[in-house]
């Protein structure tokens, strides 16, 4: 495990064209099959890592708090499976199945959604408006596995409230910490 931070793709940046598998149904989904009618919040994740691992209940409480709001979530695991076998698509749906999350789970095999992203770690996480441009990108919170800081979503939390409630998100977002990208 290296510890990297996520790069901070530049606030504004349209969503990528994407068209992945979805692991949990076995079906392809694209950035088509996103709604306009609100956001959307793209996790950058994987299974193995303990980054990622601190933050699944807190990932679960938020998908089922703001799922019912209107905000649509996508995760994206790009990393090399060769190499790392437990984030490979049967792994990764087993992993939704238990965690109990209805949500799309896209294997990203050539890694160019990734790249888009500029991602760098896992967890990243991005908000996008109605209108598929970055609004938030960054950190679920403060804390990380061993640091003792409460789990609570604070900072993505904020971030979509004040989208929803239509007011300005603040600038001060930081960026994720965790395992880096796993490229081939």
């Amino acid at each position: 495990m290296s510890l990297t931070y996520s790069e901070m793709l530049p606030i504004g940046t349209k969503m990528p064209l994407f068209n992945l598998l979805n692991v949990v149904n076995g079906k392809n989904f694209s950035d088509n099959n996103l709604s306009l009618d609100f956001g959307t919040v793209v996790m950058i994740i994987c299974n193995h890592c303990p980054y990622v691992i601190h933050y699944h209940n807190e990932i679960v409480s938020l998908v089922s708090k703001y799922i019912n709001k209107g905000i649509q979530f996508v995760a994206i695991s790009s990393n090399d499976i060769i190499n790392y076998p437990q984030d490979s698509p049967e792994n990764m749906k087993n992993l939704f199945l238990r965690l109990n999350l209805k949500i799309p789970y896209l294997y990203d095999e050539n890694q160019e959604v990734a790249k888009f992203f500029k991602a760098a770690c896992t967890p990243e996480f991005y908000l996008f408006n109605n209108k598929k441009k970055l609004i938030y990108r960054g950190r679920l919170d403060s804390s990380s596995p061993g640091n003792n800081l409460p789990i609570n979503g604070k900072d993505l939390r904020d971030a979509i409230n004040s989208y929803t409630s239509g007011e300005m998100i603040s600038e001060e977002q930081f960026p994720s910490m965790g395992c880096n990208i796993k490229w081939k």
